[in-house]
This record gives structure tokens, sequence and C-alpha cells, in this order.
């Protein structure tokens, strides 16, 4: 199956920092589809070396695994694809280095945003938010529930609501027709990575194949 035909069927997303292998095995025994390295302490060579642990974990579990923002690392990280936000390189410059057949996601917080990644045909999947503010953005504002309903209605690319959303008010999300989430803090700060995955999922109303 191709990372796009897998993005089709993705629900949960997590973004983290560098983890240990059997910690991410938790968080993918869980119920993860996707899930992104973002590491901002680390330099080039840390980013390759944590990147391991996400590949084989990812690969075991049959879901993808994203790099935040280094398309020229995703051949050396040996990523399904990249993710970039509004103020790093464009979609269509990330295309170019990361090739046809691995994923470019995209990260949008207001309704024009949305318009132009749908319309850009470089972007296989989009980030919608944050729905909350949240620490991993600091000085971000709240997009809203509101901005989430605009995506329910215009979007047609496999998108995700994010932004401070975990299982007490993912239903908000869900209940203006998010059907993806990206979380970071739900699991990487729980107790139990594959539980706390799991009750996302079943919220989500996601099943693994």
């Amino acid at each position: 199956m191709s990372p796009r035909e897998r993005l089709a069927t993705a629900r949960l997303y997590l973004v983290c920092d560098a983890r240990p292998l059997e910690w991410l095995r938790a968080a993918l025994r869980g119920g993860v589809d996707l899930v992104q390295l973002r590491d901002k302490t680390l330099d080039d060579d840390g980013l390759v070396t944590a990147a391991a642990a996400f590949r084989k974990s990812a690969s075991e579990a049959g879901a993808l695994f994203i790099l935040n923002d280094r398309p020229d690392l995703v051949a050396a990280c040996d990523a399904d694809g990249v993710h970039v936000g509004q103020d790093d390189l464009a979609p269509g410059a990330a295309r170019a280095i990361v090739g046809r057949d691995r994923i470019v996601g995209r990260s949008t917080h207001a309704p024009p945003q949305a318009d132009a990644a749908q319309a850009d045909p470089e972007v296989d999947y989009l980030a919608v938010g944050p729905v909350h503010a949240t620490p991993t953005k600091p000085g971000r504002p709240a997009a809203g529930l509101e901005y989430v309903e605009y995506a329910a209605r215009t979007v047609t690319k496999p998108w995700f609501a994010i932004g401070g959303l975990d299982a007490a008010n993912v239903g908000a999300v869900i209940a203006r027709g998010a059907e993806r989430i990206v979380v970071v803090r739900a699991i990487t700060e729980a107790a139990d990575p594959e539980a706390a995955a799991r009750a996302l999922g079943e919220r989500l109303g996601a099943t693994r194949a």
C-alpha cells in the first residue's frame, strides 16, 4: 500500500520529539496511524539517528512516518513524507526535494490558507488549527471550532484538526465534522501512551486494518 493510500484511511496523528523505540511501539499499538518526528533541539545527525526508531516502529505497525520541516533530510531518515508550516519551505519546493511518491503536509490557520492548500496539487493533507491555544505553538492564537466547521464544508483532501486536543474535548471537533486529529501532549504526557492513543481512537471510531 502506498503512503497516499494509507493516508486516506488514517485518523490519529501523533507529533512528538525523539522517543525510545518501545515508547513509540506502545503509541502505535494504541492506534496511531501517523507519527511525526518534530524535535527542534536536534541537529541534522541527531534527527537522522532519532528517525531510526520512528521508521522501525511505523513500519512494524503499518503506519506512516513523517518528518517535520526538513524535506532535505527525508531521504536520510527514510520518512514517508514531510510536514511544512506556513513559515517553512513552500509545498512545491518541498515536493521537488522529496519526490512524487512521498507525502507533503501543510499547516493552515485560517480559511484562506485552507483554500490555498486545497488548491495546491503538491499538498497531500492539511492540518487545521490550532483549535485551542497550545504551548507547543507559543504565541499562535486559537483558530477555534469555526475553522474546523469551515474545513469540514470546503476541504476535500484529508485534513486533521490540531491544537490542544485530547480525549476530553475531541468530541467538539468531531461534532463539527472532523474525522482526523493531530495530538501531542494527549499522548506524550500520558502515563500509558498505548491506552491514551486507544482512548482517542475509540472517540474517533478509528479502526486499524
